[in-house]
């Protein structure tokens, strides 16, 4: 009997142990699950809007939706070829990387979602996928003044003493916005406002914020902003249409709170023809 007792115990013993030891390892395993999990929604979350990627992680679909209006910025860096073809290629990542974690850290500021960056172009949108009315307009504006102060005072590391010309376009009206794809999903935009907005950023010049009618009607809106007819423009697939350079803001009653933009030099033109 002592023997079988002994026997009994040992074996309970050891059953004992196994389950403490499977316990401590399911909680090990969960703890990285948990880990993983987390890892996955904030890289979802870096990847389209935080709205539209809680509704992804909730096992909800993501409809396209169609948006009444937004405003869109596109800029670019005039020269960059060049720049590129004279830097060697981790120059011309670190400069990219620098430029890109500035204009990151300024538009954290505003109600905007930055769509893309291809290369030297960078790409941001109010009004979706969150609605803002005409505030879009607004935002986009504030962001593209504090931008191009940023870049006024940009030091590219390898060339210290040179310039960085940013180019920057702005347009307002409708679009649609939605996620494409599914191993690397992309929240993207479609419309004829996108191509416009691209088209003011390649017809406009360097340091200088070059603005659409469209969105110039709304800015005049709120009363605060400083605009400068540029005149009409010969656009690629669009004709000619009236533009404006934008300048800066001013409070109603209590002088300049805005970033002013200082302007390249003067190169307005009444009428100009560009493609």
């Amino acid at each position: 009997e002592s023997e079988s007792g002994n026997i009994l115990d040992n074996l309970l013993s050891r059953m004992e142990q196994y389950a403490n030891n499977l316990e401590s390892l399911v909680e090990e395993r969960t703890a990285d699950y948990l880990e993983e999990k987390r890892k996955a929604e904030e890289l979802l979350y870096q990847l389209l809007p935080k709205s539209v990627a809680s509704q992804l992680i909730k096992g909800q679909s993501v409809r396209a939706e169609s948006y009444d209006i937004v405003t869109i910025y596109f800029s670019d860096i005039v020269g960059f070829t060049s720049l590129s073809a004279q830097s060697t290629p981790m120059q011309v990542v670190d400069l990219l990387n620098d430029l890109y974690t500035c204009f990151d850290s300024v538009i954290e500021s505003f109600d905007v979602y930055k769509v893309e960056t291809i290369g030297d172009a960078y790409m941001v949108v109010s009004g979706l996928p969150v609605r803002n009315g005409i505030m879009n307009a607004r935002e986009i504006a504030r962001m593209s003044l504090a931008l191009l102060k940023q870049v006024l005072s940009f030091k590219i590391r390898h060339r210290p003493g040179e310039q960085l010309n940013l180019r920057i376009g702005i347009h307002t009206g409708p679009c649609a916005a939605g996620v494409v794809g599914l191993k690397m999903p992309r929240y993207c935009l479609f419309g004829d406002t996108v191509n416009t907005a691209s088209r003011m950023e390649s017809n406009g010049l360097p340091l200088k914020i070059h603005v659409s009618t469209c969105t110039k009607e709304v800015l005049d809106t709120f009363k605060t902003f400083q605009l400068e007819l540029r005149g009409e423009v010969e656009m690629k697939g669009k004709g000619k249409m009236t533009t404006y350079w934008l300048l800066g803001e001013q409070e109603r009653d209590s002088g300049s709170t805005g970033p002013v933009t200082p302007t390249a030099p003067s190169t307005e033109v009444r009428k100009e023809t560009k493609i």
